[in-house]
């Protein structure tokens, strides 16, 4: 059973997005894949009124019991860095979703 993590980033400010977008692209992907993950897909999400700049990350875990070693072992430095960056302060809000994967499907 694999396990997706999503993490939602809603901006006020397109430069402090931009900001996050290359800290993602510069190592924070990577240091995910590192901790266990086996795929990191950044979105920009189509602009709504409700969510007008708003990025999701998306996670794969091979299991609940990587993902849960992740979280504890990796996933409090990465979220402290990414707090100290990235506050509430500067127009930033972020959220969390976690859920079993059922189904995937692609094309070759």
């Amino acid at each position: 059973m694999s396990i997706a993590y999503t993490v939602t980033a809603d901006f006020d400010d397109l430069a402090v997005a931009a900001e996050y977008v290359r800290w993602l692209q510069d190592g924070h992907l990577a240091a995910v894949l590192d901790g266990g993950a086996t795929e990191a897909t950044l979105v920009r999400v189509e602009p709504s009124p409700a969510a007008p700049l708003r990025f999701e990350v998306r996670y794969c875990f091979p299991s609940m019991d990587v993902f849960r070693r992740y979280e504890a072992e990796v996933a409090p430095r990465l979220r402290a860095e990414g707090l100290t960056r990235f506050p509430a302060s500067r127009g930033v809000r972020m959220g969390r979703a976690l859920g079993e994967v059922l189904t995937t499907k692609a094309r070759p």
